[in-house]
Parts: C-alpha cells; sequence; structure tokens
C-alpha cells in the first residue's frame, strides 16, 4: 500500500514537472514568434506623423515629404491661386468634393483645406497613379490654364486644390491625408485636425 503511494506521489511530481517544463518550452517559442507579428521600427517609422515648419515657406513654394511612403506636398498658395478656385466649378468633375475617401471631412471645402493659404496633397494621379506637375502660374499650360496640376502620363488636370477637370482619364479628385495645424504654424500630416 505504501509503495502504492509512493508511486502516485511520483507520478503527479513527474506530470507536475513535465507540465512546467513544457509550458516554459511552448513561452520560448511563442514569445518570437508573437514579436514577428509586430511591426518594425522602420515601420513604424514610416507611418509615423511629419512635420513640415510653414513659418518660411514663400506664397507659391512647395515643400515635398514622405508619409507612409507616399509624397505628400504642402503648399503654401499665393491669394492668386486662393482666388482661382472661385468660378470654374462647371469643368470641374468633383467640384463639391463629394467622394469622402479623397479628404477628411474638415478639408471638403472649396479650398479642400483647414486654411486656404496651406494645402496638403498626396500627389499622385487617380487614374494611373503618375504623379502630376505642379504648374500654379495662370497660363503656364494653355491660355485658359488657371494654375494647378497636370498629369503628363495621360493628360489629367487638377486645379489648385486638386480637384480633377471633367473629361480626363483621372475619375477622382487628388487625396488630401489627415493633417493637423499646430499652435506655431506648424503642419503635421498624418494627424487629424478635429482629434487633436
Amino acid at each position: 500500500m505504501s509503495e502504492d503511494k509512493s508511486n502516485n506521489s511520483r507520478r503527479r511530481f513527474l506530470t507536475g514537472a513535465v507540465g512546467v517544463v513544457g509550458g516554459i518550452g511552448a513561452a520560448y517559442v511563442a514569445v518570437p514568434f508573437l514579436a514577428y507579428w509586430n511591426p518594425s521600427a522602420r515601420t513604424r517609422a514610416a507611418g509615423a506623423p511629419v512635420e513640415v515648419d510653414t513659418s518660411t515657406m514663400q506664397p507659391g513654394q512647395k515643400v515635398n515629404v514622405t508619409w507612409r511612403g507616399q509624397p505628400v506636398w504642402v503648399i503654401r498658395r499665393s491669394e492668386s491661386a486662393i482666388d482661382s478656385l472661385a468660378g470654374h466649378n462647371d469643368v470641374l468633375s468633383d467640384p463639391e468634393s463629394a467622394v469622402a475617401s479623397q479628404q477628411p471631412a474638415y478639408a471638403q471645402n472649396m479650398y479642400r483645406s483647414v486654411e486656404p493659404e496651406f494645402f496638403v496633397v498626396v500627389p499622385i494621379c487617380t487614374h494611373l497613379g503618375c504623379i502630376p506637375s505642379f504648374m500654379p502660374q495662370p497660363g503656364s499650360l494653355d491660355t485658359n490654364w488657371p494654375g494647378g496640376f497636370f498629369c503628363p502620363c495621360h493628360g489629367s488636370k487638377f486645379d489648385n486644390a486638386g480637384r480633377v477637370y471633367a473629361g480626363v482619364p483621372a475619375p477622382t479628385n487628388l487625396e488630401v491625408p489627415p493633417y493637423r495645424i499646430a499652435d506655431n504654424g506648424v503642419i503635421v500630416v498624418g494627424e487629424d485636425q478635429e482629434t487633436a
């Protein structure tokens, strides 16, 4: 009888020891596996907000940055560029920026921006992904050109707010990424104005 008790005690001890060792082994296997699923520091940095100091930007100037692997242009519009946004809705495909996925709600206006002076845009043509040329000067493309963006790949045209002209290959306006304007005038691309 005492030998059976002794065997039962040994059996429980060995079962417990195997369970503990097996649990430790499973943890050693699981930790690297789960760590593999976390994004790398480089990946996290690629999606991090990007700051653009606008204090030295002159009217008509463009600053290029990269956010989430895409180019982003921050443009300080001149008064004439801002004025050019009115009065040509009849030649635009989406003058009211009705496609909600093309801009945050706070940029769904004639200027497609938080403040009319600064325009933040992902300069990728919505037709086939070419980078359009920034041509803000009136008449720089043709005599009727009020200024804006021209895609040399297939001829798509966008006004100074990135709104697409009717009758061109591009189906929608240029995309406006989420951004906010900080108290010091720095534009933070990748942070939403409404949640800041």
